[in-house]
């Protein structure tokens, strides 16, 4: 792309208080190193691949650590950062707020403040919450609010609650399993057609998704529950929208495509936690792939990602 057009709805900031809580717990991103971050690389990178505008939100882990009130102070200064990343750069820079499940009155709290207050763009959630999915039951009120609101929300991975493979950092091989094991559960458990007025994007493609979610539809009414068909699954599995973060490529674009909804796929980075040599390759997939419909391309570079956030329309 020859001017920076692009709405990136996957791509990440890095607090220095967050970094520093983190550091003082001795925790990363699931073996992934947590990088250097500042508004001017930001910018310099969204500049180089063509990036109008980056979404910003804050990975696994999340905010919260293991304890309710660290974690509710947390998800406050991260997000009061993130807002004044954007003031700042309001054309250049969003933000998905966090908030701090399971703590599930603190979640209600913070959304509040970061939307109404802070003027977030949407709300990011961990794809579980120490080991708690997002169909939790105790986690309706949540889900009722966001829906109330018509909030986008985006959804990215964390370690599953298990152990990590042997030198298999998290983000190489669990994440993409744990936002697919999350994304099933929200729709076995109602949250996908319960809530019309949510806005779900799934990171990296949605996982494998995509690749097995006809799996997921057909062998529901035989084996979970007999009372909702396959076109019932498959229905609510079309709700999400789905990034492009680490997903374009020869395999899992044509995936993507043959599954999402139109105006269902959404640019994204995962800069600065791939490197952007790896984002360029993914880049020149994009421009180059020949198996689009006509203004596919547009609409995943930047059309679908302004019917959600109207504010950033051209």
């Amino acid at each position: 792309m020859n001017f920076p057009a692009r709405i990136d709805v996957h791509q990440h900031i890095v607090p220095p208080v967050w970094a520093q809580v983190l550091e003082a717990h001795g925790m990363d991103s699931g073996g992934w190193a947590i990088p250097a971050w500042s508004a001017g690389d930001a910018i310099t990178m969204m500049d180089q691949q063509g990036i109008a505008t980056g979404v910003l939100s804050v990975t696994a882990p999340g905010v919260h650590l293991g304890d309710d009130a660290e974690a509710r102070t947390l998800a406050r200064a991260v997000n009061e950062y993130g807002a004044e990343m954007a003031k700042d750069h309001p054309d250049r820079i969003g933000s998905f707020a966090s908030v701090p499940l399971p703590d599930v009155d603190g979640a209600l709290e913070e959304a509040t403040y970061a939307l109404d207050t802070l003027g977030a763009d949407g709300v990011v959630l961990m794809s579980n919450a120490h080991g708690r999915y997002l169909g939790d039951a105790d986690f309706e009120p949540l889900w009722a609010e966001l829906d109330r609101r018509h909030t986008v929300v985006f959804i990215h991975p964390a370690q599953p609650p298990m152990p990590l493979l042997p030198g298999t950092p998290a983000p190489l091989a669990d994440y993409v399993f744990d936002t697919t094991r999350t994304a099933l559960n929200m729709v076995l458990n109602g949250v996908m057609s319960r809530y019309l007025n949510l806005k779900v994007i799934l990171s990296h493609g949605g996982g494998f998704l995509p690749y097995a979610a006809y799996r997921f539809s057909g062998l529901t009414p035989a084996v979970i529950d007999p009372n909702r068909t396959a076109e019932d699954v498959i229905g609510d599995l079309k709700r999400f929208y789905f990034d492009t973060a680490l997903s374009a490529s020869p395999s899992a674009l044509p995936a993507l495509l043959a599954f999402a909804e139109p105006g269902h796929v959404l640019y994204g980075s995962d800069w600065p936690f791939a490197p952007q040599d790896v984002g360029t390759y993914y880049n020149h997939f994009l421009e180059t792939y020949p198996g689009f419909a006509p203004g596919q391309a547009e609409a995943i570079n930047r059309g679908s990602a302004e019917a959600l956030f109207p504010r950033l329309a051209r």
